[in-house]
């Protein structure tokens, strides 16, 4: 019987250690807001269909973390704070983002959230953030319907989803003299369809017509279907919106079958992205960009875009796509709440969020009734092959303000292009 006592005493305490090994290991060994540290959650997607979009919000939250605390951190009341980030992977997953919300409230006692990678994940969080009353930053989470829900402690860097190709539409009917005939295929995430929303409502504000409206299948690999109608009836514009893995189809497909349309407008169609996979495939195609390195906007810690990307580029090895430098403005703007609260106090905080009117190097920042960012334009650019060893960049195109190209239009035919 004592051996028996002695065996189960023995499990017991190893079931200890291993929990306590666990929580040791999962919670980064970090407590929120210690005696000089401000410190923030983050569910990020690592690994899944949005990993290659994390990798880019955690650079750009990393960097900036690194900026601010090297020029004196957060300044509150006399005492300068640094800031440091207690970061989970959420697969790709709505319902583990939700799940590891409530953990880094809960477990990790984070008092202050950054937002993940799309809207669909940051719908899955903001109701938690919300329901304990933490405020979040986001920089990646677009959808509309984010913003119309009441929310009262989120806040969003960037321009809301539906216009971001609703100027594309303005340009194909300044291009074109009138109304445009418009077709358009979209992912079914909650993104994509606010983009939808978006070109449907400036088809009726232009008097356009939307001639194809199709849904793109699940798993983004092939359009042939809608890429045959478009080629039998020669629209005046094809938008498409699937995020990085539904343009590299597009593109793919759109040369494979010779489709000739005179504007392709799509969401998340890098230049470097595109051409690496499909070269000069890529070229004219135009893209909605939240910011663009050109952008003549400024600020204290990162300057202006072109440093921006200098910086990022040496420290990553890759040139920032937006994701980075709105990720990046979401701690610029944290810095700016805390000093105006000149608190700590999660709800001093919160109403100097909404104070929030500042500009940063990514774009103006001021938030609109339901969080989102009012002061920032989206802008486009055109996926150009004409660099001087024929690699392929982004050219900004409009606002005409800052565009540093003419716009290609119409898109040269098949038959007359090198690719």
């Amino acid at each position: 019987m004592k051996k028996n006592n002695n065996l189960s005493y023995g499990i017991i305490a190893v079931v200890v250690l291993a929990i306590i090994y666990y929580v040791y290991q999962t919670s980064d060994s970090k407590t929120a807001n210690t005696e000089d540290t401000i410190v923030l959650g983050a569910a990020v997607s690592l690994t899944g269909k949005y990993s290659t979009n994390g990798e880019h919000t955690q650079n750009g939250y990393n960097l900036a973390v690194e900026r601010i605390n090297g020029m004196g951190g957060v300044n509150v009341d006399g005492k300068s704070y640094k800031f440091d980030i207690i970061y989970y992977d959420d697969e790709s997953n709505s319902g583990r983002a939700a799940q590891l919300a409530e953990r880094l409230i809960k477990q990790d006692k984070v008092q202050y959230m950054l937002g993940p990678y799309s809207s669909g994940l940051t719908k899955a969080i903001a109701p938690v953030t919300e329901e304990n009353k933490i405020p979040m930053v986001e920089a990646n989470g677009a959808s509309r319907s984010l913003f119309t829900k009441g929310y009262k402690y989120l806040f969003a860097v960037l321009s809301p989803a539906n216009l971001y190709l609703d100027v594309a539409i303005d340009l194909a009917v300044e291009k074109n003299g009138g109304p445009v005939n418009i077709a358009m295929a979209f992912e079914q995430d909650a993104f994509s369809q606010d983009v939808r929303l978006g070109i449907v409502e400036a088809a009726e504000r232009t008097g356009s017509t939307i001639t194809i409206d199709d849904k793109l299948p699940k798993e983004l690999n092939d359009m042939a279907a809608t890429l045959s109608k478009v080629k039998a009836t020669g629209p005046d514009v094809l938008v498409v919106s699937g995020h990085s893995k539904g343009a590299l189809t597009a593109i793919r497909q759109i040369a494979e079958m010779q489709v000739d349309v005179p504007m392709l407008a799509m969401t998340h169609c890098d230049a470097s992205k595109l051409a690496k996979q499909h070269g000069r495939k890529s070229e004219f195609a135009l893209c909605a960009a939240q910011w663009h390195k050109e952008l003549t906007y400024s600020d204290e810690f990162f300057g202006n875009g072109i440093k921006f990307d200098k910086d990022f580029t040496d420290k990553f090895g890759y040139a920032p796509p937006y994701q980075a430098a709105e990720s990046a403005a979401a701690l610029l703007v944290f810095k700016d709440a805390f000093e105006r609260a000149n608190s700590l106090d999660r709800e001093k905080v919160r109403d100097a969020l909404v104070g929030t009117d500042m500009e940063t190097f990514y774009g103006n920042i001021k938030f609109g009734e339901g969080g989102q960012n009012i002061a920032k334009p989206m802008v486009l650019f055109q996926v150009r092959c004409d660099n001087p060893d024929g690699s392929c960049a982004n050219r900004l195109v409009a606002p005409t303000k800052w565009a540093s190209h003419e716009l290609v239009h119409p898109v040269p035919p098949w038959v007359m292009r090198e690719y």
